[in-house]
């Protein structure tokens, strides 16, 4: 099978539902002539056209908003909003209106638009730049919430969430976009809301999503040179969240650690780690342990590795959990 790069996956997503249905158009600072911050929507525009990339002015609020009252007309927008870090700025358009619209109207109006945007650590880019905010989208109600790790997961699920009649809040993590892996060459989708056995294991299980997979799947490899099995659950979709696949993994290896870039406090580790207690209280020989971002703004430098997950942080509290 071909390896192409995340942003590549996802360049193809777009291009493929974009050519298969002309309501679907992208809006964002840049998305056109430059081809989007990260080059994902690099050369679109001479297929498309300007009507169809829409560069936008810097005012993430209006963004979004058009964004969703063309959802409301029958278009189906792709909105990028740079990083995630500017998500507060359309935090009314993102809480209030985007997910709500459709229920308070029983249904009459349709939000069919996907937010893409780009969050975590690895570029060096400031306590500004480089946040892991989805547990701020998760909180509400009514949005899908999408954080692949892989770039046929990427385009997969890309290509559903565009498809999708509800808002979905894709977020791609900056440290991915270069990455490359295997990716069919024919059209696929892959459906919300089904996490994936990354690597199968019976001792202790790891549950995590976006570039801490790869950071897992790291750990997980450490660990079994000194005979420890270790399964990595990729929940890929935070919401809906696929519960059942984390409590099967649970209930087979008894033991449970989750891994997030997002900072613990009141993060997606205690929402996951609090599932999987309610689910497989009877199953547990330990307390899960969490394993998440430092509580303080991202440092730069040197310093931001030191601020998130590590292989060693998540193989000693595997080899704690097993009594080793």
């Amino acid at each position: 099978m071909r390896e192409i790069a995340y942003r590549e996956a996802l360049r193809e997503a777009i291009y493929e539902e974009m050519e298969q249905d002309e309501n679907v158009f992208v809006i964002g600072e840049e998305v056109g002539r430059y081809g989007g911050a990260y080059a994902v929507t690099r050369g679109l525009i001479k297929e498309f056209g300007a009507r169809r990339l829409v560069d936008a002015p810097i005012s993430e609020a209006s963004t979004v908003g058009l964004g969703i009252g063309a959802a409301i007309t029958g278009l189906r927008p792709i909105v990028e909003l740079m990083y995630v870090d500017f998500v507060p700025l359309a935090m009314d358009q993102i809480a209030t209106q985007m997910p709500k619209l459709r229920y308070m109207t029983g249904g009459q109006l349709k939000i069919p638009m996907v937010l893409r945007t780009q969050g975590g650590t690895g570029r060096s880019a400031g306590a500004q730049h480089s946040q892991s905010l989805e547990a701020y989208c998760v909180h509400t109600p009514g949005l899908r919430v999408v954080m692949p790790a892989t770039p046929a997961d990427a385009k997969g699920l890309l290509k559903s969430a565009i498809r999708s009649d509800d808002p979905v809040v894709f977020i791609e993590h900056k440290a991915l976009y270069a990455r490359k892996g295997a990716v069919p060459e024919e059209t696929c989708t892959i459906p919300l809301g089904k996490a994936r056995i990354s690597r199968s294991g019976s001792d202790v299980t790891i549950v995590t999503y976006s570039r801490m997979v790869l950071i897992a799947e790291e750990a997980a490899g450490a660990l079994e040179a000194e005979g420890i099995s270790a399964e990595v659950i990729d929940l890929r979709t935070l919401s809906p969240m696929d519960m059942d696949a984390v409590s099967a993994s649970v209930g087979k290896t008894k033991r449970a650690i989750v891994v997030t870039e997002a900072h613990k406090t009141a993060g997606m580790s205690a929402e996951i780690a609090a599932r999987i207690t309610e689910s497989n209280w009877t199953d547990l020989t330990a307390p899960v342990v969490r394993i998440a971002a430092k509580d303080v703004p991202v440092p730069a430098t040197h310093l931001e590795k030191l601020s998130i997950p590590s292989v060693d942080e998540i193989v000693d509290a595997a080899k704690t959990l097993c009594g080793e």
